[in-house]
């Protein structure tokens, strides 16, 4: 006999999904629309590492939500089934460097995957590149090794990584390896050394936005398996598509309108409406300014503070003269160093090109030019964020002055 849940009543609703997951950007679909061309031309490359011969290293280019990820991960899990099919052992290695973020960190992955017991820190880089030069000697195979968002491991950590995993095939007998870079930046590999950026860059692909009609073509193939056909209006799916189109063709952005949309219209028992695409669009916004907000370095927190304590107290724009005198005060406050005004107008420029706020340079006259600064987004989303950051926490026992006398 089972006991009663307090689940048991939710279990028995009516949900508006059949698969959410398939509506996640992680999801590997079987076929991908529009990108027959890329995928195509990604499998040329790689096709002689079914001939048990070394592939061309390959850079995929393409803004976010473009595809890049997916096809890569598709053409990936393909050469090791027709590896299987051909005994021939193909291995690809799937590595996102915004999580796996430094040389040592993707050598004691990669190595791991061959069942090394390589510690994720701890021992020098040389003897983490070692063991997996040993663990790939072990047997003759073609190991195909994805880079994603490869610009961001360059940026914290430098090229090294690269230079010796370019350079790994002239210290191996057996195996054989092959690199893929997936990144956003069309311009990262300006900042390599010459001879790792002519080894990596040897084949390039671009992957371009998608338009409108591609991204329906998408969303429909998603929703067949994802959503019961009964509670979403015809009119959804175009209407996804057409604001993800606005954002430069992002696919990711498609999908999560489209799944959010369907969370909201469940949350009201309702079915999927053009409403729920509207609503979905202004909560994925809000929660990516959150995000944008949360990552924020300490300054730039105390500089935005500032600006929406400033706002709502006199309920207008405000000059930089004002905002840095409002930054000196909570940063006594906090006992953080104050950073000269010069500075803090840097960090005021970079919150208006992240779009949280508008600052708009305006002349004074004979008094000089001076930036007229304004909220872009609401304050009330983003004030618990900033004072969630440990070193402004003491703000939170000043909450009510914060937002009224301060």
């Amino acid at each position: 006999m089972t006991s009663n849940s307090i689940f048991d009543e939710l279990l028995e609703e009516q949900t508006i999904f059949k698969n959410k997951e398939i509506l996640r950007p992680s999801y590997t679909p079987r076929k991908l629309p529009h990108r027959d061309e890329q995928i195509s031309e990604i499998a040329r490359i790689l096709v002689p590492a079914l001939r048990g011969e070394t592939p061309s290293n390959i850079l995929i280019y393409g803004k976010t939500g473009t595809g890049k990820t997916v096809a890569a991960k598709h053409i990936g899990r393909e050469l090791e089934k027709k590896g299987e099919d051909l005994s021939v052992q193909c291995s690809v290695i799937y590595l996102n460097c915004k999580v796996v973020d430094t040389q040592y960190r993707v050598l004691a992955h990669i190595a791991r995957h061959f069942d090394r017991d390589v510690p994720l820190t701890g021992w020098p880089t040389d003897q983490v590149y070692q063991d997996l030069v040993e663990a790939l000697e072990t047997k003759k195979r073609v190991v195909t090794i994805m880079l994603d968002e490869i610009d961001k491991i360059i940026g914290k950590s430098g090229d090294d990584i690269l230079y010796n995993l370019s350079r790994i095939n002239s210290d191996l007998d057996n195996s054989k390896v092959s690199l893929i870079g997936i990144s956003n930046d069309l311009k990262f590999t300006d900042v390599l050394d010459p001879r790792i950026k002519s080894s990596l860059g040897e084949e390039d692909i671009i992957f371009p936005p998608y338009n409108a009609d591609q991204l329906r073509d998408i969303l429909e193939q998603r929703a067949k398996r994802a959503i019961k056909e009964e509670v979403i209006d015809e009119d959804v799916i175009p209407l996804c598509s057409a604001f993800a189109a606005q954002e430069h063709g992002d696919a990711r952005r498609a999908l999560d309108l489209l799944r959010v949309s369907g969370e909201l219209a469940e949350k009201e028992d309702e079915i999927v409406t053009q409403k729920h695409v509207r609503k979905a669009q202004n909560k994925i916004e809000l929660d990516r300014v959150v995000e944008v907000v949360r990552t924020l370095p300490t300054q730039s927190k105390l500089v935005l503070l500032s600006i929406i304590i400033l706002n709502e107290s006199e309920k207008k724009t405000v000059n930089t003269g004002k905002v840095y005198d409002k930054y000196k005060q909570l940063a006594e406050m906090v006992d953080i160093e104050i950073l000269t005004q010069r500075r803090i107008t840097d960090l005021i420029s970079e919150l208006d090109m992240l779009g949280i706020i508008n600052a708009a340079v305006v002349s004074k006259g004979r008094y000089g030019r001076t930036k007229e600064i304004s909220m872009s987004v609401s304050p009330d989303h983003i004030r618990d964020t900033l004072l969630n950051d440990y070193r402004l926490s003491t703000l939170k026992n000043f909450k009510t002055s914060v937002q009224t006398k301060l």
